[in-house]
């Protein structure tokens, strides 16, 4: 299975930390944040990475090289100064991607998820790990039936994590250039297409310079 980072974003929220530095490689305990995500895709038995990227992106190719020192084989799949968002990113990249199932993860998460877990799942068109509603989110973005299927509508909604599995099919017949995730998915949702999982572990969206601080925090404790 193949993995790929979402590294594309402009980082609006974290300006002026991303106007001269990609929001992936700013650091928490001296590290890239993409680091820490190459590194637990590597230990999970990933050998291919796709990272897709836009705003000074080169300075993640210079940073990150072929992938060989992390043990693994990294691609890329440019986009331009303007980033595709989501979807387009992704549907920018399935010629890296191949024609099974993938592995995609948000460049701006952090979490210990064992991503191994996913290799052998049976996915019908997407697969979505999601987690308990953090404070910036606290309405969610999705239910979970008993049956494992995620669903729009429930009495409990949970945040999607930015990690999930996606078949090519879920972009079939979706043109070239920006698109967003969001609609594809709750078309999906609606055909009862996507399943999901719950995860209790750790888990942060870095989207402020002030969570960036709390990661930080959170990491130099963990040494």
């Amino acid at each position: 299975m193949k993995a790929m980072i979402l590294a594309a974003g402009r980082g609006e929220r974290m300006r002026p930390l991303t106007d001269h530095t990609p929001k992936p490689l700013l650091t928490a305990a001296g590290k890239p944040l993409i680091e820490y995500t190459i590194k637990q895709l590597v230990a999970a038995g990933f050998n291919d990475i796709v990272i897709n990227h836009a705003h000074l992106g080169l300075q993640i190719e210079n940073r990150l090289g072929n992938g060989n020192r992390f043990g693994t084989n990294i691609s890329y799949s440019p986009e331009g100064e303007q980033a595709l968002e989501t979807a387009g990113g992704i549907i920018n990249a399935l010629h890296l991607l191949g024609d099974e199932v993938f592995l995609v993860v948000n460049g701006d998460i952090a979490t210990d998820f064992p991503f191994a877990e996913l290799k052998n799942l049976t996915v019908d068109l997407a697969h979505l790990v999601l987690v308990d509603n953090p404070a910036h989110n606290a309405q969610g973005d999705f239910g979970l039936a008993k049956s494992g299927l995620v669903v729009s509508s429930g009495t409990e909604h949970f945040t999607f994590s930015g990690i999930g599995l996606y078949r090519p099919e879920l972009f079939s017949n979706i043109p070239a250039g920006p698109s967003k995730l969001g609609p594809l998915l709750r078309q999906a949702i609606a055909n009862g297409r996507v399943s999901g999982q719950k995860m209790d572990g750790f888990w942060m969206d870095i989207g402020t310079p002030e969570r960036l601080q709390e990661l930080d925090f959170y990491y130099t404790q963990q040494r």
